[in-house]
């Protein structure tokens, strides 16, 4: 039986390691779907980007946690498919993509305290109704019973060009050999840690996008979410 895209509370997850294209393939599925879009990465960027501005130790899972508690994060989805990302009423939806917070945002997220204060918070939004979520671990820990779940993979490579691309795009001064030294350092931290590692679920279905356009990624996850 095709499987209905529009139910009161349709829950898709795409799960997948920094560079797949988790985000834009979310964002464009959620588009085309017409339902709200959730990016869990970036609240977890929003809080990464608020202990930098304070000094803060980025490993520090305690004085980490008690700032997520005092802190305010919302996504606001657009028009056009995109989203905002407001940090306190703050609009940090580009300084969240600053090189700096995508070296120190591994460590924010791997506090199990702050793990567990963005469950109940991104639990609540996609309690809201149909929605599409995008992160390390939504399909095994966020929503486990989610309709769709996907995990969405590339060769390193090839994830390490397209995050230098996208750096190189927004006006970054940043080499190639760094941002593929970043994104080594966050994918052994992120399966690697000790609370909600990054793993793919098991009825997950598994995309490898390394030779696949951004537009054949998002045909293939919409083909399988209406026919099931």
């Amino acid at each position: 039986m095709p499987f209905n895209p529009h139910p009161k509370k349709m829950i898709i997850a795409i799960d997948g390691p920094a560079g797949a294209g988790k985000s834009t393939i979310a964002r464009l599925a959620a588009k085309k779907l017409d339902v709200l879009y959730i990016d869990t990465g970036a609240m977890y960027r929003a809080l990464t980007l608020k202990a930098i501005r304070m000094g803060m130790n980025c490993q520090d899972e305690s004085a980490l946690t008690e700032l997520m508690r005092k802190t305010r994060i919302e996504l606001r989805n657009n028009h056009d498919g995109s989203i905002q990302v407001f940090l306190d009423n703050e609009d940090v939806s580009l300084a969240i993509r600053k090189p700096e917070v995508a070296r120190y945002v591994s460590d924010v997220s791997k506090a199990a305290g702050v793990r567990k204060e963005m469950l109940g918070l991104q639990r609540q939004m996609g309690s809201k109704g149909p929605c599409v979520l995008d992160g390390r671990d939504i399909g095994t820990v966020v929503f486990p019973e989610a309709d769709r779940k996907f995990f969405l993979d590339a060769d390193f490579k090839e994830r390490g060009m397209r995050r230098y691309k996208e750096l190189k795009e927004k006006g970054e001064d940043i080499a190639l050999k760094e941002v593929e030294a970043d994104l080594k350092n966050r994918d052994t931290i992120d399966s690697t840690r000790e609370c909600a590692p990054l793993k793919q679920a098991e009825d997950a279905i598994y995309v490898d996008t390394t030779d696949m356009s951004i537009e054949e990624v998002v045909a293939h996850i919409l083909k399988n979410i209406t026919n099931g």
